[in-house]
């Protein structure tokens, strides 16, 4: 309980590798997680040689720690090797809809925080990379990721060179809804994020950016709506490619 109550996203690291038996461990304690129908409709592509990090940090805007972490765990969505077996059993296959790929997201989402967690039970700090998200078509060209393979999202973990103070949180009762959700009037907003709002470094935020508030700073600098929308349509056309049916 201590373990998840203390999670810290660490982004400096050790140079320090991971020994492969450890490595092997976690990956296992990854793949008992739950998933959907016991299919386990993912893959792990684990990333260890300088080179292929290189390849790998411009696809995640260069962020430092994609090449200082000893290791890259790229979590995909795979129906392809589900699909392969079904397809050498003479089984119908479809899995264009859209339920298959909240399915396998679901399920990798979970292989991965099963994952973060056995890392961290071990001394390892990680980070979640949500710029894959951003360039899954060169990411796949990179990875050789063949057709019904998908990234999610990549981890970086490393031993901690540097563990921060722990990030802020919503309060509980901001984020649970008792037998039904219950809408929150504007007063309720304010004051729930007025904690958030009054963090020093918010304020330095605001004031770095030039904002008004720091909504402002989500909305107009990290997830402009242009750059949702950009990589929306790249995101929506790989996947369209990759046979899957939206009506």
């Amino acid at each position: 309980m201590e373990l998840l109550k203390s999670h810290r996203t660490i982004r400096r690291y050790q140079l320090r590798s991971i020994p492969d038996d450890l490595l092997n461990d976690i990956l296992e304690c990854g793949i008992r997680s739950s998933n959907t129908g016991n299919m386990q409709l993912y893959s792990i592509i684990v990333t260890t040689s300088n080179e292929k990090k290189a390849e790998l940090s411009p696809l995640h805007f260069n962020q430092p720690m994609v090449m200082e972490a000893p290791l890259l765990l790229t979590i995909c969505f795979d129906v392809n090797r589900f699909k392969n077996w079904c397809l050498e059993n003479s089984a119908n296959v479809d899995f264009s809809g859209l339920l298959w790929l909240l399915n396998g997201t679901i399920d990798s989402s979970i292989l991965a925080q099963n994952i973060c967690v056995a890392a961290e039970s071990y001394g390892l700090g990680i980070c979640y990379l949500g710029t894959t998200l951003y360039n899954t078509p060169e990411i796949s060209r990179v990875l050789h990721l063949p057709k019904g393979v998908i990234p999610i999202t990549t981890l970086t973990v490393g031993y901690p060179e540097i563990v921060p103070e722990l990030t802020d949180r919503l309060p509980l009762g901001s984020i649970v809804h008792f037998e039904e959700y219950k809408n929150y009037s504007a007063e309720g907003i304010k004051k729930m994020y007025s904690f958030k709002e009054n963090l020093e470094s918010s304020k330095k935020f605001v004031e770095e950016n030039r904002k008004e508030n720091l909504a402002q700073v989500y909305t107009d600098v990290r997830y402009k709506s242009a750059d949702s929308q950009f990589f929306s349509r790249k995101l929506v056309k790989m996947l369209v490619d990759q046979g899957f049916v939206f009506e």
